[in-house]
């Protein structure tokens, strides 16, 4: 079953950069989050998506928005990319990628004419209520930040 808008977003609790310190996604209510999926810590793609969100990370947080980047590395890579970039906000662990299987990012992926299963870079947002209000799959870095700053605004506005 694909997650769409309207949906209940799945719940987690999943590890984070941080050592022994777990992230529950349900304790993030009252708030809107902003939950990306990215294949690998310091790779170019995944570094300028991180670095987008921390450059207007200023703007989410006026607009209440949490921010959550996930991906399959472990905690000792998190928190060495975090503090490389000054990401300033959590990064979460999916070793199992079982929360990557519930919001429906993993996908068949191909380098090199090998084929494997990856993280497809996906987004979503989640409304205070917990229930998916915007998916992004596929998602191109340049102008993504953007696009997701523009869409929550315009989600204040009415």
């Amino acid at each position: 079953m694909t997650l769409k808008i309207g949906d209940i977003a799945p719940e987690f609790t999943l590890p984070t950069e941080v050592e022994q310190q777990k992230l529950t996604l349900s304790h993030l209510r009252g708030k809107k989050v902003v939950l990306y999926f990215y294949p690998k810590d310091q790779t170019p793609g995944c570094t300028k998506e991180a670095c987008d969100f921390r450059d207007r990370f200023a703007e989410f947080k006026t607009q209440g928005v949490e921010i959550l980047g996930v991906s399959k590395d472990n905690a000792n890579n998190h928190h060495r990319f975090k503090s490389k970039y000054a990401l300033p906000f959590t990064l979460l662990v999916d070793s199992d990628a079982n929360v990557c299987e519930a919001y429906g990012v993993i996908n068949k992926k191909s380098l090199f004419s090998k084929t494997f299963l990856g993280i497809q870079r996906s987004t979503f947002l989640i409304n205070e209520q917990g229930i998916v209000t915007g998916i992004w799959r596929k998602v191109r870095v340049p102008g993504h930040v953007e696009q997701l700053l523009h869409e929550i605004q315009s989600s204040h506005k009415n």
